[in-house]
């Protein structure tokens, strides 16, 4: 299964060694995330670390492991889609354009995100995190 990772997910996959941060490194699944939003993780870097308590080489380090299982999608890939993304989720979130672009520029992908915004959208499968689990 290919599987678009929002936000959330890699925050949570970071904060601590939770459930989210295990299916990550131990399933089977091709797990990918937006280019672009890259700039958002390292904009909760000083949250992660505060709530991790994990020093700066103990962040870079579980950020390079958890990207070696995480295929960014470049920028080029996901414009493609960009003006049908943001039909569907503009009015719903804005910042969630990009996640439902990257979706349709990978054939047969969904979304893992506990947002339940992504609910109100028909174009992308959603899975949360309990629907991973299973």
């Amino acid at each position: 299964m290919k599987i678009i990772l929002d936000v959330n997910v890699i925050l949570s996959a970071l904060i601590r060694d939770s459930t989210t941060r295990k299916i990550i490194l131990n399933s089977e699944f091709d797990f990918y995330f937006p280019e672009p939003s890259l700039h958002k993780i390292r904009k909760y870097k000083s949250y992660i670390l505060e709530k991790s308590g994990l020093s700066e080489e103990g962040y870079n380090k579980i950020m390079e492991i958890l990207f070696k299982y995480i295929q960014l999608v470049p920028t080029e890939e996901i414009e493609k889609n960009w003006n049908e993304a943001k039909k569907t989720m503009e009015h719903i979130d804005p910042e969630d354009v990009v996640f439902i672009a990257t979706a349709l520029s990978i054939s047969d992908s969904v979304i893992w995100s506990d947002d339940s915004h992504f609910e109100k959208q028909n174009k992308v499968k959603v899975l949360k995190t309990d629907d991973m689990v299973k």
